[in-house]
């Protein structure tokens, strides 16, 4: 799968947010900044209002970070907004849900399981340029670590701000970066 490095494909999603009414949203919202789509199979599932809420959490600090989230499903707005109106989890939600039920965005990124009309549990981080930078993706049962995303997009977010540099392997804000060179070959 060689969608790291590519451009994000055009597309149009209707959205629910708490606090807004439903709006739209195309890859033009999204230009000129970072943004996480988090794709779940279903809502009013089991593990899937888990790691929404695990991401949930660190919301705040990812918009801080100048990192607007999305949440994608194959089901519709007005799900996610039954979802959000009906559970204590949810309901905590500060982000975007969009309704993927034309399949448009699961198709874009590959993860649409065809013969079941739902989404992966995948993620992908997109940079201002459009482009995909990180992915992710788990099988049905294993959910995902807010905490090792955020760690990973701060990661993404140096490389980009501090060419020729890299992170190594746990690398935490503030630790030491490498500069790739024939110097450090085999060295490391």
């Amino acid at each position: 799968m060689g969608i790291i490095g590519s451009q994000i494909k055009p597309f149009k999603a209707n959205a629910f947010q708490a606090g807004k009414d439903f709006f739209e949203v195309t890859q033009d919202d999204i230009a000129g900044k970072w943004a996480v789509f988090f794709f779940y199979p279903a809502d009013f599932t089991f593990v899937c209002p888990t790691e929404l809420e695990d991401l949930g959490e660190h919301y705040d600090m990812l918009q801080k970070m100048g990192v607007e989230v999305y949440g994608v499903s194959t089901d519709t707005h007005f799900a996610h907004k039954a979802w959000h109106d009906t559970s204590e989890r949810i309901g905590k939600l500060k982000f975007a849900f969009l309704g993927d039920q034309l399949h448009t965005l699961s198709k874009n990124f590959d993860v649409l399981r065809e013969d079941m009309g739902l989404a992966d549990r995948a993620t992908f981080v997109i940079d201002p340029d459009g482009v995909i930078q990180i992915m992710e993706q788990t099988c049905e049962g294993v959910g995902r670590n807010a905490n090792e995303l955020t760690r990973k997009i701060k990661a993404a977010q140096y490389v980009r701000n501090n060419p020729g540099q890299v992170c190594p392997a746990a690398w935490e804000e503030g630790s030491d970066t490498l500069a790739p060179s024939l110097d450090l070959v085999g060295k490391i």
